[in-house]
């Protein structure tokens, strides 16, 4: 999967050094998202003219934060008034930055927005499987999980190198260092090399003062862990991007987005919902609708930057060639939900000592369940209920909020009993039926990314596209950003020329 929770490495770590200036040449672009913005910042410091239209009321586009007040309109859904209490919210779009995306780590820096950690891996969180075999229904910590599978196979490899039943041939002293790296591994007892549990899997009892020595608890069976499946649902190690070092803005992601507006918003102009494009030898004209009052207008520039979702971009008039147009369709947006909790009380942390992390389920159209990594022991917070795509995201959105929220307590339900009875109030996001966006992140396919992606990055005439659909970063904010900078430096040369 390519989410916002999961993706690949940034490559790029700071913006393109451009010379020359861009005075007297206006560029329009579509979308105040953070593509968008990240190109008006960097022409406007090179003298380029820049008028970003932005069809919402606020800049950002995904990068959105849901905190009292904040309202939502989902076509054909019901509006929702986001009622957390003051000092609550949940990022119900990009929500992590991973440490090595560093062109977004870049702004974080310059314009001093700042960071604390999120706690991204968590050995003491929860697998909850309710198709788990012999460990369904129960909540066993990544920790157990992790040393019992590895202990187990350790022990079944060590005594397979032992009894010389390895396929492949070992010298002496090889079978002597591999035998010596699997007991410390799997942390293995004895001359028969048996595993018998080690104590970072946890204690049925800790230790404790006096002469409290604590009890060992006893070992998952191998033949259970098996049975369970749990590979589907939990891996020791992650997807490269998922370090235990993530970030995230103080206070909500949307404070990047409101670092890059307090720079560029008087080149915004909101509630311009794009119409029509024209781009002919000697400029770009754009239409327009004032979302307010109807009101039509339009615009001319030298270059027009679009940063519009292609999901968005394929329903406007365009007069691109059949090709770029057939291009831009040929893209499919991910159906994405989520929903924010906001718990009367933080029973994740005083009663399961849980601090941050995810858990993570096979419970339909849950996926994982993620705990706050912000107000450490306050009285009230907000977690993530359920993070879903595809089929499960399309189904989950028909709900109402209020139905939505019945859901996600269901199920949170079976994991911590004191869920449902310390729930407050829900805010939750189908992104497939968000106006301007129509879905998570760009879908791409191995064929597409052969055929519509080149004509996509190349663009026509004095029309170039940017946005985290450009890159092989969908979904993250670096791909967004990076695009821009990739983009940018293309449109730049086009008017050095």
């Amino acid at each position: 999967m390519s989410a916002w929770g999961m993706g690949i490495a940034s490559t790029a770590a700071a913006p393109p050094a451009l010379s020359g200036s861009g005075k007297g040449k206006k560029v329009v672009i579509l979308g105040a998202g953070l593509a968008g913005m990240t190109a008006a910042y960097e022409l406007g410091k090179l003298g380029y003219q820049c008028q970003v239209l932005e069809a919402r009321g606020f800049a950002g586009g995904r990068c959105q934060t849901a905190r009292k007040g904040f309202r939502l309109h989902e076509l054909g859904g019901d509006a929702q008034t986001c009622v957390f209490d003051d000092g609550q919210y949940i990022n119900h779009g990009p929500w992590r930055i991973p440490l090595h995306h560093q062109s977004t780590l870049h702004y974080t820096r310059l314009f001093n927005v700042p960071l604390e950690v999120m706690v991204n891996d968590n050995d003491h969180s929860f697998v909850y499987l309710e198709n788990g075999g012999p460990l369904a229904n129960k909540r066993l910590r990544p920790a157990q999980l992790k040393a019992d599978m590895r202990g187990h196979v350790a022990e079944l490899l060590a005594k397979s190198v032992k009894t010389n039943q390895l396929d492949q041939a070992l010298s002496a002293d090889d079978k002597t260092l591999l035998l010596d790296y699997l007991a410390h591994e799997g942390q293995l007892a004895g001359a028969d090399l048996r595993y018998q549990g080690r104590s970072g899997r946890g204690y049925s009892v800790n230790p404790g003062a006096g002469l409290t020595t604590g009890t060992p608890s006893d070992p998952l069976g191998f033949r259970d862990l098996l049975a369970s499946k749990v590979g589907k649902v939990y891996s020791a190690v992650q997807d490269y991007p998922m370090q235990n070092t993530m970030f995230q803005p103080v206070g909500g992601m949307d404070a990047i987005a409101r670092a890059f507006e307090k720079r560029v918003g008087r080149q915004i102009r909101y509630r311009a919902d794009v119409q029509t494009i024209r781009h002919g030898e000697n400029k770009v004209t754009v239409s327009f609708k004032d979302t307010g009052s109807g009101k039509l207008s339009s615009i001319d520039a030298d270059y027009c930057l679009c940063t519009l979702p292609l999901s968005v971009l394929r329903n406007i008039d365009t007069d691109f060639s059949p090709a770029l147009k057939a291009a831009v369709k040929s893209v499919a947006y991910a159906p994405v939900g989520k929903i924010g909790l906001q718990m009367k009380r933080r029973f994740w942390e005083e009663d399961d000592h849980l601090y941050g992390g995810h858990v993570l389920t096979d419970m339909k159209a849950i996926n994982q369940i993620s705990l706050p990594s912000t107000g450490w022991q306050s009285k009230k917070g907000v977690l993530l209920g359920y993070y879903h795509y595809m089929t499960d995201a399309i189904e989950i959105s028909a709900l109402a909020p209020a139905e939505r929220a019945e859901f996600a307590l269901a199920a949170g339900q079976n994991i911590f009993p004191a869920y449902r009875a310390s729930f407050d109030s829900a805010f939750s996001v189908a992104w497939h039926r968000v106006q301007y966006n129509l879905g998570g992140w760009a879908e791409w396919t191995d064929e597409n990314r052969k055929s519509a992606y080149p004509l996509l990055l190349e663009g026509e005439g004095r029309v170039l596209l940017a946005g985290e659909h450009l890159s092989y970063l969908t979904g993250w904010q670096a791909g967004a950003i990076e695009s821009a900078w990739q983009q940018i430096e293309k449109l730049h040369a086009k008017a050095s020329a």
